[in-house]
């Protein structure tokens, strides 16, 4: 598995769009429980990761990823005042267009299993109502990757709005500073292309 540089992710979930046409998941009753079930799935699908292709992963992943984080929340906040200007249509486009490079980042870094597993080490309180759920990475061989996860609830759920990694780093803030120029240039429409652009890569990515 390459290093895991963790894309800060997040959409609001639609229980009923639940894979396979099962019942809906019920909702996790802590934050950790909603991050120990998504990296439950991540692994799942690491163990299968060769057989299945990046492809395969992503329509393992999607449901996992779009069950977990409040993606439309994230996209609101890294596309700033830019959100507000959007008509309708342009938001829904912008919202489906981060949902998939979100499902594709997770389904092109996590492509691989080497023995290694996921560590929920506990919760904390955060700023403005959020939770901090601390995790790790565990190698078989090498240092291990600490993660924190913000999560809120929404709705009565818990969901994930944000992801630090390298010691504290914004994952969202990162994706805000990325795409300001892009909006600056190209407007939500550009924004929008640039997306499904790199997803587009992603999905097409040559096995190693």
């Amino acid at each position: 598995m390459r290093p895991h540089r963790l894309t800060a992710i997040v959409l609001a979930v639609l229980l009923s769009l639940s894979a396979g046409g099962l019942p809906p998941r019920p909702a996790a009753a802590t934050a950790s429980e909603l991050i120990s079930a998504f990296h439950g799935n991540l692994l799942g699908v690491m163990k299968e990761a060769k057989a299945l292709g990046v492809k395969g992963r992503y329509e393992r992943l999607a449901s996992p990823v779009e069950r977990s984080f409040n993606l439309p929340l994230m996209i609101q906040v890294a596309a700033g005042s830019y959100w507000q200007q959007a008509g309708p249509e342009q938001v829904g486009k912008l919202v489906a267009a981060f949902t998939r490079l979100s499902i594709g980042t997770y389904a092109s870094k996590f492509d691989g299993f080497s023995g290694e597993s996921f560590e929920t080490r506990g919760e904390k309180p955060g700023p403005q109502n959020t939770t901090l759920v601390s995790t790790r990475i565990v190698k078989a061989s090498g240092s291990p990757v600490e993660i924190v996860y913000v999560t809120r609830q929404s709705k009565g759920e818990w969901r994930i709005v944000d992801v630090l990694v390298d010691n504290g780093i914004s994952e969202l803030a990162v994706r805000r500073s990325e795409y300001r120029a892009i909006l600056q240039s190209g407007g939500v429409d550009g924004l929008i292309a640039t997306l499904n652009a790199k997803t587009d890569q992603l999905l097409n990515e040559k096995p190693k």
